[in-house]
């Protein structure tokens, strides 16, 4: 999707990901007589974390992000699809969170801004300490805590892609939107 991405877009408007990837999935919903939703369009924002929890074998990882067994934190939910008549579902696979086997859970401790607490994100702090000298290596490679992960190292993001997505979070914070305390109904 990336590398399509980088083709295509138009990286003038306010969301260009959102934007792109709009018409994109607008036309598979279609196809396939459903409405989307963009999880990232709101308030009110859907649950769509509980959703996937309940779609496929994912988790909450220590520092909040969903965490699937195979991919590890290197997966996002872009939109969900909802059709008009209920849709059976196979049974989840019974597996315990790749984090329950993690006994050193880098994740927790190599943040430099300490901005993962157990029920928030302190985005702010997040955002200062990328915008400062010290923040080169997650400007410009990605959050260092979800690179911190074993789980899906293969699925990592390419360096260009990191970058986009850190200055996007930070473009979000500085706008006012970002950092209030996770739940259930956040997303990822």
């Amino acid at each position: 999707m990336w590398q399509a991405f980088e083709k295509e877009a138009d990286r003038s408007v306010r969301n260009p990901l959102d934007t792109w990837l709009r018409g994109k999935i607008d036309a598979a919903a279609e196809s396939v007589g459903a409405a989307a939703i963009m999880p990232n369009e709101g308030p009110p924002f859907v649950p769509v974390q509980d959703w996937a929890m309940r779609a496929e074998p994912v988790f909450r990882s220590p520092i909040g992000i969903l965490i699937h067994p195979d991919y590890g934190l290197w997966h996002v939910y872009r939109a969900a699809l909802l059709f008009e008549e209920i849709l059976k579902l196979q049974p989840l696979a019974d597996i315990p969170s790749p984090c329950a086997a993690c006994a050193k859970k880098p994740c927790l401790t190599v943040c430099p801004a300490d901005a993962f607490l157990k029920n928030s994100f302190k985005a702010e702090a997040c955002a200062d300490h990328v915008d400062s000298a010290k923040g080169t290596n997650c400007r410009d490679r990605g959050c260092l805590a979800r690179r911190a992960c074993p789980v899906g190292r293969d699925y990592l993001y390419e360096p260009a892609q990191q970058a986009f997505h850190t200055a996007a979070m930070v473009g979000a914070v500085r706008s006012g939107f970002g950092g209030e305390p996770r739940d259930d109904k956040s997303s990822d």
